[in-house]
């Protein structure tokens, strides 16, 4: 059973599903849905629609350069089966969707902590700017009267030490 990648959007095509277009060059372009296939037919840029792996890439949604990505790509050579070879390969598989998974994981929060910080900043403005609405007039009272009382006390001080 082959998975082919959509031309489109880079999601997989299963056998039997799709729509597959052959142009006049013999070059053979898959779509996983009408879609993808419509966009494609209005000569719509792949990375310029919010859906497909070529924006999220672009925008930095994603990773893009990661060594673990690499392990994917199809290899057209045959090779002797070997049954060792077999296991160690389905261990090196399940290592490095674990790596990948993590590395998955760190990006994501990288990315999130951007935003955090940036609704922090945009909070701590609002508060600066509408401090009058938190802050209640009986607080501003009461900090007129300790300020009129050391005052007070002060002056009391000095007249102490002069006599």
């Amino acid at each position: 059973m082959r998975l082919e990648k959509c031309y489109y959007c880079s999601s997989t095509v299963y056998p039997g599903h799709g729509i597959q277009f052959v142009r006049n060059d013999c070059k053979v372009f898959r779509f996983c849905r009408s879609k993808c296939h419509k966009a494609f037919q209005k000569k719509r840029n792949p990375r310029k629609a919010p859906w497909t792996k070529a924006f999220r890439k672009a925008h930095g949604k994603e990773l893009t350069i990661d060594p673990s990505l690499e392990f994917e790509k199809r290899r057209n050579v045959p090779v002797k089966y070997d049954r060792e070879l077999w296991q160690n390969t389905v261990k090196a598989m399940q290592r490095i969707g674990e790596i990948r998974s993590r590395r998955e994981r760190q990006f994501v929060k990288n990315r999130l902590k951007k935003g955090k910080e940036l609704r922090k900043e945009a909070d701590i403005k609002e508060v600066e700017k509408n401090i009058h609405l938190i802050k209640s007039p009986a607080a501003r009272l009461a900090q007129k009267e300790k300020k009129l009382v050391e005052v007070i006390v002060e002056d009391d001080d000095e007249v102490m030490e002069e006599n």
